[in-house]
């Protein structure tokens, strides 16, 4: 899988912009607030139909301007695709491939599988569960669009019964409704519980292997799946804590309050491990993410790394570069020192320069 050229119109700082990528590596350089990120974001977008920052379509269209064009060419499995996604202001973006409109975002998905990585990912061991499960949702909604219908279903169901829950102090009458969003919520959960369960299985075995290599042999992580409630108990549990939901005006059990646990000989890195090694399983977990899409899809996905290189130490940047040979990248940084240092070899150059983009040299680079 490669993507071929982007094509922006009106995104962010750019006014216009067509940018042609190799298959291996390719490094966007430049000092901060230059608008490297701008690119790794309209490439996610085109994927997912969503930003990694949570930004909403108006906030992604360049000031002045009311609407914004991104075109994107993939190739993958020897067959050509052009994306293309037309945000506007004040109405639901627009998006077609092969030019032919599509209705619903989610058969976009598929066709561009991404990875991205950010400063941000290195933090998801120590911070909320929020952010573990919003690791899990992004990964399996690209990869399996029964996941990704469940969810959506769950999530608006969850909105509408916490709607409820609230009403309910104001019209006690409407108690006698709940069981009909309780048992869709049900339907929904306990599918998003097991195939999260056989998601976190299937990558505690890539991740496993890929930290004792990071950490020299020494330690051995293991992932495991902390549903909120197992999916043969949601009815009950629902059921039990109705008084509760109805005291507090929201679910208070179910999978959107699940979380992943990381622990090393026993003990929980989230709440006692360093930040080393909080930082290094970190790193495993988004390679053993690559793997996993790997075995998945039997091609690689795209990889975009947003200044992840100055976070983490020269062992660390080694093992990444060193393991991202076979997927094609797309790197933000702001020097090429450390490319330069390693002797590693990038296919593309790019400097960013207040939403301008300059094609330099690639190949090895060396003292």
């Amino acid at each position: 899988m490669t993507v071929k050229s982007l094509e922006l119109d009106h995104f962010r700082n750019y006014e216009t912009l067509t940018i042609e990528f190799e298959k291996g590596t390719n490094i966007l350089y430049g000092d901060n607030a230059q608008g490297k990120t701008n690119i790794l974001e309209a490439v996610y977008l085109s994927g997912t139909t969503k930003s990694h920052k949570g930004s909403k379509d108006k906030e992604m269209i360049q000031f002045g301007s009311d609407e914004s064009h991104i075109r994107i060419f993939v190739e993958k499995k020897e067959k050509q695709y052009q994306i293309d996604m037309h945000l506007k202001k004040s109405r639901s973006k627009g998006i077609a491939i092969n030019k032919i409109p599509i209705q619903k975002a989610s058969d976009l998905f598929g066709i561009l599988n991404i990875i991205f990585f950010s400063p941000e990912d290195l933090n998801i061991i120590k911070n909320g569960p929020s952010e573990r499960r919003r690791f899990i949702d992004l990964e399996l909604c690209q990869l399996d669009k029964i996941y990704l219908n469940d969810l959506t279903n769950y999530n608006k169901i969850l909105n509408q019964r916490n709607k409820l829950l609230k009403d309910i102090s104001f019209r006690p009458d409407l108690k006698d409704t709940l069981c009909i969003w309780d048992l869709q919520l049900v339907e929904y959960g306990a599918r998003i519980i097991k195939r999260r369960n056989n998601f976190i299985n299937q990558l505690n075995e890539i991740v496993k292997e890929i930290h004792f290599n990071i950490s020299g042999g020494k330690e051995e992580l293991l992932l495991t799946y902390e549903p909120n409630v197992k999916e043969e108990f949601f009815g009950k549990e629902l059921e039990n804590a109705q008084g509760k939901d109805l005291k507090y005006g929201q679910t208070t059990v179910g999978p959107h309050r699940d979380d992943i646990s990381f622990s090393i000989h026993g003990v929980d890195i989230r709440k006692f491990g360093s930040q080393g090694q909080q930082r290094t399983s970190a790193l495993a977990l988004k390679l053993s993410e690559i793997e996993f899409v790997k075995q998945v899809i039997q091609d690689t996905p795209i990889l975009l790394l947003d200044d992840v290189l100055s976070e983490l130490d020269s062992n660390r940047q080694n093992y990444l570069l060193n393991n991202i040979n076979s997927t094609q990248t797309i790197i933000t940084c702001t020097g090429l020192d450390g490319f330069i240092r390693n002797q590693f070899h990038i296919n593309r150059v790019f400097e960013i320069i207040e939403g301008k983009v300059f094609r330099r040299m690639g190949g090895n680079y060396e003292h």
